[in-house]
C-alpha cells in the first residue's frame, strides 16, 4: 500500500473547495472597495480637506479589515497605503484653495484702507502755520542798546520820513532780509526802565546778533547818551493801535513791473501774495522791505497779508499808483 507521502495532488477538474484562497481575497476586495468609497465621498464633500478624507479612509479601512481573516491583512495594509494619493489629490481642489486665498489678500487690502485714514487724519487745516523767522513772539533777547541820529525818520525799511523817533535799527541778522521791518519792540535797561521801539532801519556790522541801535531819544529813556553802550533785553510786542495797514506800490511800478509794500501792519509780515490765474503767488521780499513782482504779475490786482502768527488779510484790488499810500481798511489781530 502506497504511503501518504506518495499521495497525488487531485486535478483541476476535480470539486474542490479553496477556501484557503478563496476567503482571504474576498475579503480584501470588499475592504478595498469599502474604503475607496469612503475616501471619494469624504474628498467631493464642499467642505471636506486632505486630512479629513485620509483619517475617514483609514477609519474605514480598519474596520473592514477587523472583520478579514489574518490572512488579508497583508493585503488590506497595501490598500490603505495607496489611499494618501487620492487624499493628496483632494488637498489641490478648488476647495481647499479657496478658503485660504482671501485670507491672504485680506491683510494687504485693510493697509492701504488704514493708510488712507491716516492721511486724511494728518490733512492740514486751512489754518495758516505761523511764519516767524529769528525774532519769535513770546521769546526774549539779549544784546546791547547803541545810538544814532535817525535825521528824518527813514531808514533801509523805506518807511519814508516820520516824525516818529520813538524807532531802531535792528541788527543784520535779526533784521532777516527786512522781515523785523514794522516790529514794534520793548526794550528793557539793566535799570529797570523799558520803552517801546519800532524798526524802520538795518544796523549793519560791526552791530552784533541781538543788538538794537536805538534813535537818540529813544536811548536817552534808558540811559545818558554818554554811556554810548549799555545792555538790553527785548522782546516782540502786538500793541493796541488803531491805524491800519497800508499799501503803497514803488516808484517806476507799472502793469507790467511793480514793487509793493505794506505799511502800518500790528504784526511783523511775513508773506504779500498777488492773486493769479492759478492762484495765490508769493513775492520775493527784498532788503529795502518792497516785494517785486518782476514780470508784472498781480500788478493792481488782489492782495493777500500773513504776519507771523499766520493770520491773513485779503485786500481787494487797488490800482497801481506810484508813491502813494492806500489804505485798506484791515489790520491784523493783537497778541
Amino acid at each position: 500500500m502506497a504511503s501518504s507521502s506518495h499521495r497525488r495532488r487531485p486535478r483541476p477538474d476535480q470539486n474542490f473547495e479553496w477556501r484557503p484562497v478563496r476567503g482571504p481575497l474576498l475579503a480584501v476586495a470588499a475592504v478595498a472597495a469599502v474604503a475607496l468609497v469612503v475616501t471619494l465621498v469624504v474628498a467631493f464633500r464642499p467642505d471636506g480637506t486632505a486630512g479629513a478624507g485620509q483619517g475617514a479612509a483609514d477609519r474605514a479601512v480598519s474596520a473592514a479589515s477587523a472583520t478579514a481573516s489574518p490572512e488579508a491583512e497583508a493585503s488590506t495594509t497595501a490598500t490603505a497605503s495607496a489611499t494618501p494619493s487620492k487624499g493628496s489629490s483632494a488637498s489641490s481642489k478648488p476647495t481647499a484653495s479657496a478658503r485660504t486665498t482671501p485670507t491672504a489678500s485680506a491683510a494687504p487690502s485693510a493697509a492701504p484702507a488704514r493708510r488712507a485714514a491716516a492721511g486724511t487724519a494728518r490733512t492740514p487745516s486751512t489754518t495758516t502755520a505761523p511764519a516767524a523767522g529769528r525774532i519769535r513772539p513770546g521769546a526774549s533777547y539779549q544784546g546791547v542798546a547803541t545810538s544814532y541820529d535817525v535825521g528824518n525818520g527813514d531808514g533801509a525799511c523805506s518807511f519814508g520820513p516820520t516824525d516818529d523817533v520813538m524807532t531802531a535799527a535792528m541788527n543784520t541778522a535779526d533784521y532777516e532780509t527786512a522781515k523785523a521791518c514794522g516790529a514794534y519792540v520793548s526794550v528793557r535797561a539793566a535799570s529797570g526802565t523799558s520803552i517801546t521801539v519800532r524798526i524802520t532801519n538795518e544796523c549793519p556790522a560791526p552791530c552784533a546778533v541781538g543788538q538794537l541801535d536805538l534813535s537818540q531819544q529813544a536811548f536817552a529813556k534808558l540811559a545818558p547818551l554818554s554811556a554810548g553802550r549799555i545792555a538790553i533785553t527785548w522782546s516782540l510786542l502786538s500793541p493796541a493801535t488803531s491805524d491800519t495797514v497800508s499799501i503803497r506800490y514803488k516808484t517806476g511800478s507799472t502793469q507790467y513791473w511793480c514793487g509793493i509794500q505794506a505799511i502800518g501792519h500790528r504784526n511783523p509780515l511775513a508773506r504779500l501774495e498777488v492773486r493769479t490765474g492759478g492762484g495765490w503767488l508769493a513775492l520775493t521780499r527784498t532788503g529795502y522791505n518792497y516785494f517785486l513782482s518782476e514780470q508784472g504779475t498781480g500788478c493792481g490786482g488782489e492782495l493777500r497779508l500773513t504776519d507771523i502768527y499766520g493770520e491773513q488779510l485779503t485786500v481787494p484790488a487797488l490800482p497801481v499808483r506810484p508813491d502813494t499810500v492806500q489804505r485798506t481798511g484791515v489790520q491784523f489781530a493783537r497778541h
